[in-house]
């Protein structure tokens, strides 16, 4: 069995693993698809994805479908050969914040394929994982491997729009046009929004959503002008660049909402917040997703949402790091995923 870890920065190995064995309440998942995300790029290019930093290999990894090759005693959730959508978030179910509802802040979080926590919680890049089986879903029809591994990016978008309130009827920016923002327009129109507009410094990813349902797409230099006009009721940073942070203050309308979704390089920056009280603007953050996530592989079973076209390319774990090269291409790639 191969697993994938990030030893430091463009450090990728793929290395044998043995065989993991599930205990009770667990299930042995074969890995089916593993998107390949932009935190896992910031780990492998720069040794860390804002103040996480990479201490011990880390096995990279939070997007994943798979099927399940085994279930420990007093499973009852899923059953052999399960296509199953995996759940990366071990909240403790303890916390106030659990407790509210509110899981993606709980104070005992163990997100998979992260090095927030040391040591490290090790991702599902890896051809078996255990996994307890409250983190399975299981989905039926022919809904591929591939879509089904779209679960926790669509969650996160569908957080990030549940963070910027009611849209029916509004005008919507969303900066960034990779793969979060573009299931931040699906999750935008799901929502009723009258009119979205995407942003983005490269034509490709423009194309891509305005190929998923963008009404407007902007070239973020180009069309400069146009963007920092006070016109948008809400928008969304997903690109995690300060200048587009920047850019969604410009055009929110006065009384607006701004959502954070992208993370921010993780030196201090300067804000200038005087526009924020002149406009009386609230800005608000959207982190990972929390009852989202069994709506997100709702949507995706009963293809209500369709995230076929984003999918650019499957490679072999073996090619891991040919993958993440490819990934980071944003001029051919959208999403890129691992598979067994």
């Amino acid at each position: 069995m191969l697993a994938c870890r990030i030893h430091a920065r463009e450090d990728l190995r793929v290395e044998p693993q043995d065989m993991p064995v599930p205990g009770p309440g667990e299930v042995l998942l074969e890995l089916g698809a593993g998107g390949i995300c932009g935190s896992d790029l910031h780990y492998f290019f720069e040794g860390r994805n804002g103040n996480f930093v990479v201490r011990e290999p880390l096995i990279p990894g939070h997007e994943a479908s798979a099927v399940v090759a085994g279930i420990g005693p007093g499973v009852t959730r899923v059953k052999l050969g399960d296509k199953v959508a995996v759940s990366p978030s071990h909240a403790c179910g303890r916390c106030g914040y659990c407790r509210e509802g509110r899981e993606q802040l709980c104070e005992n979080m163990r997100f998979l394929g992260s090095a927030s926590v040391f040591p490290h919680a090790q991702g599902m890049f890896r051809g078996h994982f255990v996994m307890g089986e409250r983190q399975c879903f299981p989905v039926e029809g022919d809904i591929s491997l591939g879509e089904l591994a779209f679960a926790e990016p669509l969650a996160v978008a569908l957080h990030a729009v549940n963070r910027g309130g009611e849209l029916l009827g509004k005008s919507v920016l969303i900066t960034g046009a990779g793969t979060i923002g573009c299931l931040t327009v699906l999750a935008a129109r799901l929502a009723g929004a009258a009119r979205i507009t995407v942003s983005d410094v490269l034509d490709r990813p423009l194309a891509q959503a305005a190929t998923v349902g963008a009404d407007v797409v902007r070239h973020a230099v180009r069309d400069g002008d146009a963007l920092s006009r006070p016109q948008f009721d809400v928008t969304y940073e997903v690109s995690g660049s300060f200048a587009a942070l920047e850019t969604c203050v410009a055009a929110a309308k006065r009384g607006g909402v701004i959502v954070q979704v992208g993370t921010l390089p993780h030196e201090p920056l300067p804000f200038v917040v005087n526009e924020l009280m002149a406009k009386e603007l609230d800005l608000r953050g959207a982190f990972r997703w929390g009852i989202e996530f069994d709506w997100a592989v709702r949507y995706l079973a009963s293809r209500r949402v369709d995230v076929r076209p984003l999918l650019s390319g499957q490679y072999p774990l073996a090619d891991a790091v040919e993958a993440f090269r490819a990934a980071a291409d944003k001029n051919r790639s959208t999403k890129v995923q691992l598979v067994a």
